[in-house]
């Protein structure tokens, strides 16, 4: 009896059905491929069962001899349009995650998979029921008129979405600006809207239609990185030649912008009271713009100080001759160069004025020409070295290949690993431009921090941070990390020059 039922054509049916429905909705769920491997087999399976039974599904005359027959006929014929239907729905969704651009896809997907099962159904409707397919379009004409007013807004989003997923200007993960200012990186297109993930990370939905309207710029194409352009007033107690090679330094000494394409320098105006520069650059993708302008605006504070080229005020008249007065007064100083340096620099902020003058006393100016090395990778300096003018380069030798660690600009010191804790320079130090740098000898430094114990919080700091900043560069500590915090820096600086705790 069990031979005769699994001979049936109604039970090998139900079997292929019901195995269908396991393998693809359980076992193979979050598989494509595989889904499309067991639709496939159904569909062949299906077609040979029905085909040997002599039901062909394709033609609208297959019928039972009783109401029981026709009743199975139909609902395998109809069973075989779905399976087809199934198979290509698979193969779209099989190509669309191997193209990896699932959000950004599923608007075309959706309109794939509902374009394939409405042929399926219209399918049904003519070879499993034999009602003329246009007879059905023609009927549901004045309703298609009456939807199709009720939902005009709903449809104007949805085809603009057709067409902007067609046309692709922008895709997932791009950043885009619209002409009325609103900007941000999409993250999602649907149906109806896009959304955007604006920089003050929230979440802005714009409607296709509008979106479609509006003049969008995509700041991701044609690649990540992103041009910025900084305007700068200085006095014009200089030449602009001198000035555009001070702003040089600037963009040549900072470490957040890209060195290609090369930057530029441009003077956009000069008058009686003010020379007006432009810096042009680039930084590897948008979210680096800010961190870029801020740097840019310290080093061009730093070498215009360390140049004598003083900023100029916004409320300079061309008849005041402040501009003038302002350059006599910075080119007759009251202090001496090697001071001014000291007390524009954070780490000697504790020293009055006297301990400041001693100091500076104490320091040696040494100039270096452009491509000079300062000094090699893994020497240990006994000095520490401060940058008056001009631009440092760090680099790193290892295994044939030459890597940037960093810049150096007026203001920032090195050699503070050798005359602290006797250990040897990370990179080699070359002059970029030329380059004056101020010296302080170790035994100078012992003699200041027994007055200034505080010294050594802060010079433990420092030298923290830049091993810190190797880490991420090279990979390595040149120490071992529980050596590395300020507080285990600092205590090695009082053991090596004898000092008190501080307070």
């Amino acid at each position: 009896m069990f031979y005769h039922v699994a001979q049936s054509p109604v039970a090998q049916f139900c079997l292929l059905v019901i195995a269908d429905i396991v393998l693809s909705g359980a076992l193979f769920r979050q598989q494509p491929s595989s889904r499309l491997a067991v639709h496939a087999i159904f569909f062949a399976s299906l077609t040979a069962l029905l085909i040997t039974n002599g039901i062909e599904p394709y033609r609208p005359d297959s019928a039972g001899v009783t109401i029981t027959e026709g009743i199975f006929v139909g609902i395998a014929k109809t069973a075989w349009w779905v399976g087809g239907a199934m198979v290509l729905v698979s193969l779209v969704r099989m190509v669309r995650t191997f193209e990896k651009h699932e959000k950004e896809g599923r608007l075309l997907q959706d309109i794939l998979v509902a374009s394939i099962y409405l042929g399926a159904g219209l399918s049904v409707v003519a070879y499993v029921f034999s009602v003329p397919v246009g007879t059905v379009f023609a009927t549901s004409g004045v309703l298609a008129v009456i939807l199709g007013l009720a939902l005009q807004s709903t449809l104007n989003d949805v085809f603009s979405g057709i067409a902007l997923n067609l046309g692709r200007p922008y895709s997932v993960g791009n950043w885009i600006e619209l002409s009325d200012g609103v900007a941000g990186r999409v993250v999602e297109t649907n149906w109806r809207s896009t959304h955007l993930l604006s920089g003050s990370n929230d979440l802005v939905v714009i409607p296709n239609s509008s979106l479609a309207k509006a003049t969008l710029t995509n700041l991701s194409t044609p690649d990540e990185t992103h041009g910025i352009s900084l305007t700068l007033s200085v006095a014009p107690v200089r030449t602009p030649a001198a000035i555009q090679e001070v702003m040089h330094n600037v963009l040549l000494s900072s470490n957040s912008i890209l060195k290609f394409p090369p930057p530029s320098v441009a003077i956009s105006s000069i008058s009686n009271s003010a020379v007006e520069v432009e810096l042009s650059c680039r930084v590897a993708d948008r979210t680096r713009v800010a961190v870029a302008k801020n740097e840019l605006y310290d080093l061009a504070f730093r070498h215009c100080r360390a140049a004598a080229l003083p900023l100029s005020a916004p409320n300079l008249t061309p008849s005041s001759g402040s501009s003038d007065q302002q350059g006599d007064q910075l080119h007759t100083p009251q202090t001496g160069s090697a001071s001014r340096l000291l007390l524009s620099m954070q780490l000697f902020s504790p020293l009055t004025d006297a301990e400041r003058e001693v100091l500076s006393a104490s320091m040696s100016r040494r100039t270096f020409p452009k491509g000079a090395v300062i000094a090699e990778q893994c020497s240990t300096l006994n000095s520490l070295m401060i940058v008056r003018s001009g631009v440092l380069l760090v680099t790193r030798h290892e295994l044939g290949i030459d890597t940037e660690l960093t810049r150096l600009a007026p203001g920032d010191c090195f050699g503070e690993g050798g005359v602290l804790t006797d250990v040897e320079e990370v990179g080699r130090i070359t002059a970029l431009t030329f380059a004056v740098v101020y010296e302080i000898s170790q035994e100078a430094l012992a003699e200041l921090m027994r007055e200034r114990p505080i010294l050594a919080e802060e010079l433990g700091a420092i030298l923290s941070q830049r091993l810190e900043a190797e880490h991420k560069l090279i990979g390595t500590f040149r120490t071992s990390s529980n050596d590395n915090h300020p507080h285990s820096l600092a205590e090695k600086i009082r053991r090596l020059f004898q000092l008190q705790r501080a307070g």
